[in-house]
């Protein structure tokens, strides 16, 4: 079953649509129903990748806990570099490669 649905669309819009529905080979109500179809795909998965409260809060509390471990010579440099180029600092008990 289908409904009928009234919209005022801008006239630029319209032109839009107009021009994707002839180079397409569509008629304007499929191009509208394509191009609305593909619209609320896009929308939906926009949606799906972001972060709920409860998501960003479990996230915010992790990095949190990661950034108060204290350094040391060892498992808190993973990863880190200093910003200025040089290397990474050599745990304690490692040589350098070189």
């Amino acid at each position: 079953m289908s409904e009928n649905l009234l919209l005022e669309v801008d006239s630029l819009l319209l032109e839009r649509i107009r021009r994707y529905a002839k180079a397409s080979g569509r008629t304007e109500r499929e191009a509208i129903g394509h191009l609305l179809e593909h619209g609320l795909f896009a929308c939906e998965a926009e949606m799906k990748a972001r972060f709920d409260d409860s998501d960003a809060d479990a996230l915010k509390a992790a990095i949190a806990a990661l950034e108060s471990i204290q350094d040391d010579p060892g498992f808190s440099l993973i990863g880190r570099a200093k910003s200025d180029g040089a290397e990474a600092p050599v745990p304690a008990g490692r040589h350098a490669a070189g």
